[in-house]
């Protein structure tokens, strides 16, 4: 047998896979109950009118569906991903758009354009693996903040700054935040701004959940407080959508996205013409603002029977936990517990429920964790209740 470790880029021996993707191979048993995930309701896809749309392009446009696509994407495309954008400021005169193979492409393909090996790139801390993982991937140094209940540290994120004063990228998701489900106010996101400028690095605004909103007061997004073109907003149709559909966008500043287009172009050619003509005349035909509102209205009732059993069921001063306005994320934190959230992930597997532990969301991904995260969109409310009963329990014994 070949020893394949020996054949690896140095950049990619010390990566590793998503645990949660590895949950769920453990969590072949059908009696599991996942709070793991981060999928979207599939209750909610439109299947009967993609299927119908799709059967329609392929009749009447299939060279067009079909054949190769520009590489910024399907004019009609982008003109959806900029009437989405607008709706919360994120598109300014001046700027371009591609759209992407997900949303998660646009942020591999920003850092690509960006990064050398060596340098730094600020994050939160926790923050999306997904995007963790792809910083890795050029060799860079990560510069962790804390996340408090409102967001980014700013205190922290100042002294990051000052610290690192090499630091050429900032990365955040200010709005309803994976993993912990936080918004960051308004003030902070000034604030943010305007340290920024003051230290000179630029912004990727990661905006995936900002349209499932079912509580509170919409917050301005960081582009639309931009003045100097410093941010790159990263926007998704994943979860109001599809996310097999692999739709995404990014906005920024158009010398940027010149180089990040021809990265696109070795990376993949073009985002598939099919799930860009679909998404194009789904828009045309129905409304998406009214189909939006079906994902908070249940997002909402969901999240709210995760709450209402947490407080039931948890044991009382021993868990504290995020309460999202939107999303579908929320973080819980054991303050006493001094052991590693992995031992209850594993007591909780024997009791057929599955959560994330907080070390999979970290800088550094070997350091214990007291925390975890629940996800509620992508499973029935019974079962939502009874998962967290069933972690109660567990909570219950360990703490």
């Amino acid at each position: 047998m070949i020893d394949y470790s020996k054949f690896y880029a140095d950049r990619v021996k010390p990566m590793k896979g998503s645990a949660i993707r590895e949950m769920f191979k453990r969590m072949a048993d059908p009696e599991i109950i996942s709070l793991a995930g981060g999928n979207p309701a599939a209750e909610l896809f439109p299947a009967d009118e993609l299927s119908k749309i799709a059967g329609k392009i392929l009749m009447t446009q299939p060279t067009l569906a079909l054949q190769y696509g520009t590489t910024d994407g399907y004019p009609k495309m982008k003109d959806c991903a900029k009437s989405r954008a607008e709706k919360v400021g994120a598109y300014s005169e001046g700027d371009s758009i591609i759209i992407t193979t997900g949303a998660n492409q646009g942020i591999d393909l920003t850092t690509k354009a960006i990064i050398n090996k060596g340098d730094k790139i600020i994050v939160e801390n926790p923050s999306f693996i997904g995007s963790l993982n792809a910083f890795r991937t050029y060799e860079c140094q990560l510069v962790g903040v804390d996340v408090d209940n409102d967001g980014m540290n700013m205190d922290k994120l100042e002294a990051a700054l000052e610290a690192n004063p090499d630091a050429k990228l900032l990365y955040t998701i200010p709005t309803f935040q994976n993993p912990t489900g936080t918004t960051m106010t308004l003030e902070k996101r000034k604030r943010l701004l305007e340290l920024a400028s003051k230290y000179d690095v630029l912004i990727i605004e990661d905006n995936p959940y900002g349209d499932l909103r079912f509580s509170g007061e919409e917050v301005a997004t960081l582009k639309s407080l931009d003045t100097e073109g410093r941010v790159i907003y990263c926007g998704s149709f994943s979860k109001i959508l599809s996310p097999g559909m692999r739709l995404g966008y990014i906005i920024g500043a158009a010398p940027l996205l010149e180089k990040i287009e021809i990265l696109k172009q070795v990376n993949d050619v073009h985002t598939p013409m099919l799930t860009q003509l679909m998404c194009v005349e789904f828009m045309k035909k129905y409304n998406i603002d009214k189909y939006i509102e079906k994902n908070r209205a249940l997002y909402g009732k969901k999240c709210q029977i995760m709450l209402d059993t947490m407080e039931e069921t948890f044991p009382k001063g021993k868990v504290t936990w995020t309460v999202p306005e939107g999303g579908i994320f929320l973080w819980c934190t054991c303050p006493d517990f001094d052991g590693d959230a992995s031992e209850i992930v594993d007591k909780c597997l024997e009791k057929k429920v599955a959560i994330v532990p907080g070390s999979n969301f970290a800088i550094d991904q070997s350091l214990k964790s007291n925390q975890f995260r629940l996800n509620y969109s992508s499973i029935a409310p019974e079962k939502i209740e009874e998962g967290v009963r069933r972690l109660g329990a567990v909570l219950t014994e360990i703490l």
